[in-house]
Parts: C-alpha cells; structure tokens; sequence
C-alpha cells in the first residue's frame, strides 16, 4: 500500500482482519492500529472523531473493510506502516494515566515528551506509582490488559495496621466487588513497619483502585500502593519518573505471550 501524503502512519496486524467476509469491529481496528485502547477508541467513535470514507461513524458495532474502506482519526488518514515503541516507566505519584487531562493535571505522557501519539497500556490510579508499559502497538496492548489474558501483576502495599490472618486469607480468596467476586490472588507479609503491615500483593487481573477496595471492605486503609512488576517488566532498579525502552528480548518475549494467548482472548469475543 503506498503512502498518501498527510498520513498518520499506524500498524494495522493481519489479525485485523480476520473476520466474516473481511470485516472488522471498527474499534478493533483502532485499537490495533495504535490508537488507543479498545475503550478509548469507543470514546473517540461516539465523540464523531471517526470517519469511516468520508462521513463521521458515531456508532458503536460499525464493523469495517480495512482493505477497502478509508479511515479516519482527526481529520488524519490512518496508513499501514509505523515504527513501533515500547517504553516502560516507572510512574511517580500524583500523575494521572492518560493521554490528556481536564484538569491539566501532569501526564504519563508528559514525563515521556514523545512527538508521536503513544498510549498507556492499562491504568494506575492517581496515588499508585509503578510500572507502566507506553507504547502504539495497539494489539499487543489490547491482549495485555484484556481480562482473559490475566498478566501477572505484583504491587508492594502498606497497610494502615498490621493486617489479621484471617483477612489476609479472605483477600487472597476472593472479595465481592460490585457484585462480582475477585479472581483469587496471592499476598504475603513481607514485614512490619511498627503497627502496620508491608505486604506484596500478585494479581491477575485488573479492577478499578482494585486493591484499595480490596482492603477496605476488610477494615484497611492503603497508605502506599507501587507496582514493581508488569508482565515481567520490573522498575525495580529505576526511579520514580525514570523511564527505558524495552530491549529486543523483552519486546520478543511479550510477543509470545500475547502469542500464546491470543486464542483465548479471541474465543471468548465469539
């Protein structure tokens, strides 16, 4: 496909464009295509920043030919071709995971100052610091933070006191959030601070404020939450702020797992 002037040079992945008579969900194709996460491109369709040959699609289900149709993010021809990035940042406090903010708060994007238009794969909430992948693969981000595909997770939580035994294995068990029971998980005491507990916590999925709600309906307050573990990307040597590129090998090995997985994810979409 030659390049067109004026062009956003995104990725688009051959797994795009499996489906019935060769449609895709437009909002896959998005995804994929780096431009954000699958739910961040629903935003983007209903805003009217879609256009779909010419005319704005604000519907969600519009399913598209990525061979035929022409598509459109901002008045930007979205093209085939893109070199992919992969960062990984060690996010600070009081930084807010998104692209832009309202209430121009700082950014994760702002501490990285990329030109090209990047994303971040998943969220840590306000207060949380951590590891966070930044990248425009839009593919490989949609299978990280998809629920079926259950990434390792591992945080480091201090507690507001020392937390009972009995709790400890409620929380590993299972809460009830909004109806809905959390996945099992694994915690452990790593030590006491004093009168509180300093414990390390591995989920495998990724619930809003999650381990916060998690301890509170147990009778905890989190007084620090930092996540030193993604997917096997650790920020444990790094500081807050800092941020790296991830090596080849890193990159490879993420491919695989999403690889390994993407069966799964895709079988429970049907």
């Amino acid at each position: 496909m030659d390049e067109k002037p004026g062009k956003t040079q995104t990725t688009t992945s051959p797994e795009a464009k499996t489906s019935d008579n060769g449609l895709v969900r437009l909002n896959r194709y998005l995804a994929m295509a780096g431009i954000g996460s699958r739910r961040t491109c629903d935003s983007y369709i209903l805003e009217g920043r879609i256009k779909v040959n010419g005319e704005v699609v604000d519907r969600l289900g519009t399913r598209i030919n990525p061979d035929s149709d022409t598509i459109e993010f901002d008045g930007e021809l979205i093209a085939d071709t893109q070199e992919l990035v992969y960062l990984l940042l060690n996010k600070p406090l009081r930084t807010v995971t998104t692209v832009k903010d309202e209430k121009k708060r700082r950014t994760v994007i702002d501490i990285i100052g990329a030109s090209q238009r990047l994303f971040p794969v998943g969220r840590l909430d306000y207060n949380t610091s951590g590891a966070l992948m930044i990248t425009n693969d839009g593919e490989m981000a949609y299978f990280l933070i998809h629920p079926r595909f259950q990434v390792k997770k591992l945080y480091r939580v201090m507690l507001n006191k020392v937390i009972r035994p009995i709790d400890l294995h409620n929380f590993q068990k299972g809460i009830d959030l909004d109806g809905r029971m959390t996945a099992p998980c694994r915690a452990r005491e790593m030590r006491r601070v004093g009168n509180r507990s300093y414990l390390e916590v591995e989920l495998h999925e990724g619930r809003n404020r999650q381990i916060r709600r998690m301890f509170e309906i147990l009778g905890y307050n989190v007084e620090q939450l930092h996540r030193h573990t993604f997917a096997g990307l650790t920020v444990q040597d790094m500081n807050e702020g800092e941020w790296r590129e991830l090596s080849r090998k890193e990159v490879d090995r993420l491919k695989k797992m999403v690889e390994e997985q993407k069966d799964k994810v895709l079988d429970s979409e049907k």
